[in-house]
C-alpha cells in the first residue's frame, strides 16, 4: 500500500515544507537551529515512508508502524498541504486585490488549523463515536407475517482497530441487542489481516442473539490474503479457522448458501454470497449456487414473489450482477467505510463507488450500504462515524 502511494507521500511532504519555508522562514532572520527544526517533522516522515516501502509485510508489527506513520502524516502533513493550497490561491487573488492579502493569509491559517482539529478528532474519539442508523424498506412481495420485521446489520468490524479498545466491541454488542432485532446480519470483514485479531473477542461477539438467528458472510479481508508474509497453506488454514470460530460463536456463516426463515405459513429467504468485487478484490460470489432452488431466481422461471434478502459484502455486486441476474428485492453490503471521512454528506468514497452509503432504490429493489464500524488500516473516522444499521421491513 505504501509503495503505491509513495510518490504522493513524497510530493506532499517535500512540497509543503518548501512552500512554507519560503513563506514564513526565508525572509525572516531566523536562527539556524530554528530552520533545521522546521524541516525535522516532515523529514522524519519522509524517511519513515521510504523505510516502510522496504519493510511492508503487513505483519502485526509492521501494521502498527503504518498506523503510527499515517496518523502522524494526517496530523502534520495534511494541514500543511491545505495551507499551501489555500494560501497559494490567496496569493493569486491578492495580486488583483492587494488589500485582501492579510485576509487570505488568515483564511489559509484557519483552514489548516481546522483540518488539524478534524484529524485529531478523527484519530481520538471518532473510532468510538458509535451511531445507530434507521431505515425502512417496503415491498409488495413481503409476506404479512413479516410486517415490521427488524434486521440489525453491522459490518466491517476489522477487530485490529479495537485491540486496545475492547470496550468498544462490548458497546457494539450492547447497542445491537438494545434494538430488539428479529435477525442480526454481519456483512463481512471481521478481521483486517489475520485470524489472531479475534483473540479476546470471541466471547464478546458470541453474546449476540436474535429470534431468527445471527448470520454472517466473508469480506475481502477475511480471506487472509493481506497477510502476505504467510504462505498460501497457512493463509488457507487461517481462513478455515476464521470460519470455524464464527460458527463457534453461534453465527451462521453463509458461503454461497441460503436459509429459509419461516413465520407460520409465511417465509422469506436469506441469501449469503462470498465476496464479489471488482479487481483487485476477490470475485468468489456465486449467485446461482447461493439461490439454488429458491423460488424467484430468474433462471428457474418460478414464482418471483418470494421475498429475498441478500448479504453481499461489496456494493458494486448489486449493479454488476444482482440487478441484471436476479430479482432479489433487498441487498445489504458494507466495504466502503465511506473512506472513514465524510463532511456535509461529501466523501472521496463517492468517486470510487456509485453506491457507497445508506439506502439506494431502483424499480422497487433496494441496496443498503453500511459505513461499518472499524478501520481497515488507520483507526480514524470523521463524519463517517462507526454505525450499526436497523432496517425495518414493511409490506407495501
Amino acid at each position: 500500500m505504501v509503495l503505491r502511494i509513495l510518490p504522493v507521500l513524497l510530493t506532499t511532504l517535500v512540497l509543503s515544507d518548501v512552500y512554507l519555508y519560503f513563506r514564513t522562514m526565508h525572509k525572516h532572520n531566523r536562527p539556524l537551529w530554528a530552520k533545521r527544526l522546521f524541516f525535522l517533522p516532515n523529514t522524519l516522515l519522509l524517511l519513515a515512508a521510504l523505510l516502510l516501502t522496504l519493510t511492508e509485510s503487513h505483519t502485526p508489527e509492521n501494521m502498527t508502524q503504518m498506523v503510527i506513520f499515517f496518523s502522524l502524516y494526517m496530523l502534520i502533513a495534511l494541514p500543511k498541504m491545505l495551507f499551501l493550497a489555500v494560501d497559494f490561491i490567496g496569493l493569486v487573488v491578492s495580486r488583483a486585490f492587494p488589500k485582501a492579502k492579510k485576509t487570505c493569509t488568515v483564511i489559509s491559517t484557519t483552514a489548516s488549523l481546522l483540518l488539524f482539529i478534524v484529524m485529531g478528532c478523527g484519530l481520538t474519539f471518532g473510532p468510538t463515536f458509535l451511531q445507530v442508523r434507521h431505515a425502512d424498506f417496503s415491498s409488495s412481495d413481503l409476506p404479512d407475517a413479516f410486517e415490521g420485521y427488524r434486521i440489525v446489520q453491522f459490518s466491517d468490524l476489522h477487530l485490529t482497530t479495537f485491540r486496545n479498545r475492547p470496550e468498544m466491541v462490548e458497546h457494539v454488542v450492547e447497542r445491537i441487542m438494545e434494538q430488539q432485532p428479529d435477525m442480526i446480519m454481519f456483512t463481512g470483514d471481521l478481521v483486517s489481516t489475520t485470524v489472531d485479531e479475534m483473540d479476546g473477542f470471541d466471547s464478546i461477539l458470541s453474546q449476540l442473539h436474535a429470534p431468527d438467528g445471527v448470520y454472517s458472510i466473508l469480506g475481502n479481508h477475511d480471506y487472509i490474503t493481506y497477510a502476505r508474509y504467510l504462505d498460501k497453506k497457512t493463509q488457507a488454514a487461517q481462513r478455515q479457522e476464521l470460519n470455524a470460530r464464527q460458527r463457534a460463536m453461534g453465527w451462521d456463516l453463509l458461503l454461497n448458501e441460503h436459509r429459509v426463515i419461516r413465520h407460520g405459513k409465511d417465509s422469506i429467504v436469506l441469501v449469503g454470497v462470498e465476496d464479489d468485487g471488482k479487481p483487485p478484490f476477490p470475485e468468489r460470489g456465486d449467485l446461482k449456487k447461493a439461490l439454488g432452488n429458491v423460488p424467484g431466481y430468474r433462471e428457474t422461471g418460478c414464482n418471483p414473489r418470494t421475498f429475498k434478502v441478500l448479504l453481499s459484502h461489496d456494493p458494486t455486486h448489486w449493479r454488476r450482477k444482482v440487478l441484471p441476474q436476479t430479482d432479489i428485492q433487498l441487498t445489504l453490503s458494507g466495504h466502503t467505510h465511506g473512506m472513514q471521512f465524510m463532511l456535509f454528506g461529501w466523501s472521496p468514497s463517492q468517486y470510487f463507488y456509485p453506491e457507497w452509503k445508506y439506502m439506494y432504490r431502483e424499480n422497487g429493489r433496494g441496496l443498503y450500504v453500511s459505513l461499518g464500524i472499524g478501520g481497515a488500516l488507520i483507526p480514524f473516522r470523521f463524519g463517517a462515524w462507526p454505525e450499526i444499521n436497523v432496517i425495518t421491513l414493511h409490506h407495501k
